[in-house]
């Protein structure tokens, strides 16, 4: 069998053959990534459940999400709608994104995410744009824990294609064709115009070159596990390299329980290490600050 179910099937299968998980959870939206992914995993996982997120931002939300909790009932998937509220900083695509996943984050097993090829080249040139290192340019991983990933390789346009092949008919989030959303006018707007421009195959290079920086930082990661001890001692970490030093600082900075480290935040950081002058502290996220005294990086909450 070939086409896009076959295509769809085969990334889920090599997912669930490496990962191995005790439950599969599909997260639906009644999109076609995610019903498309809900038919593969209601084939390929006995006994998955769905789960489908109301964030209750527009009007007749509810009833969106009651039709797809039905439609993954019909699949064979034991499905539920969790309605959340949103709030919070940051905008409302970060904000709506950590209810989802507060509502999504199983007890055990592991929760799969329809994000296709054609996210992975949005989030790298949102991570390039914002100049925010190259972690964020490395994109998603097929798995963080519990969150999984399969369809990374698949093009949104084939995702389609097995919704239609199977008669699932989908739902299309007038959200994702509102040009205020920063995400809406890259997949809109900038990488058409790549393709036109690089003459095709912008994606795919896109999610390559994501899946070599992750490699590169996932090497840099375990290097600087070594430093993990004492990595507060400057004499220590003072000659290591300096995006393998910026590493260990972050490390140590996460223990400390400093939360939403940036690339300008470590950087500041590390010129406690780097450039010395008897500076003062650096202010960083959650109420805290760095100082550098008697030779050591100090993390306190700021006074």
């Amino acid at each position: 069998m070939n086409g896009p179910v076959a295509e769809i099937r085969t990334a889920v299968r090599r997912f669930l053959d490496e990962v191995q998980p005790e439950h599969v959870t599909v997260a639906v939206s009644g999109g076609a990534d995610s019903l498309a992914l809900a038919a593969a995993a209601a084939r390929l996982a006995p006994g998955a459940s769905a789960v489908v997120v109301d964030h209750q931002l527009q009007p007749g939300s509810g009833d969106v999400a009651l039709r797809a909790a039905q439609q993954c009932s019909e699949l064979g998937l034991v499905a539920r709608v969790e309605p959340v509220f949103v709030e919070g900083g940051g905008g409302p695509e970060a904000a709506a994104r950590k209810a989802r996943y507060a509502a999504l984050k199983p007890s055990s097993g592991v929760v799969l995410l329809g994000h296709t090829l054609d996210d992975q080249a949005e989030t790298v040139l949102l991570g390039l744009g914002r100049g925010s290192g190259p972690r964020s340019i490395a994109g998603m991983r097929a798995f963080d824990a519990p969150w999984g990933r399969p369809l990374l390789g698949v093009s949104r346009a084939t995702t389609r294609a097995a919704c239609a092949e199977q008669g699932i008919e989908v739902w299309d989030d007038p959200h994702n064709a509102d040009p205020s959303f920063t995400r809406v006018r890259l997949r809109t707007e900038v990488l058409p115009l790549l393709e036109a421009v690089l003459q095709g195959g912008v994606a795919s290079s896109l999610a390559r070159t994501a899946a070599q920086l992750r490699e590169d930082c996932d090497a840099l990661d375990s290097l600087a596990e070594a430093f993990a001890g004492d990595c507060c001692a400057v004499d220590d970490i003072a000659e290591l390299p300096a995006a393998l030093r910026r590493r260990v600082v972050r490390t140590w900075l996460i223990d400390e329980g400093v939360p939403e480290l940036s690339d300008s935040h470590l950087r500041r950081v590390d010129s406690l290490v780097s450039e010395w002058r008897g500076q003062g502290g650096v202010w960083l996220p959650g109420g805290f600050v760095v100082r550098r005294a008697h030779g050591r990086l100090v993390v306190e909450p700021q006074s």
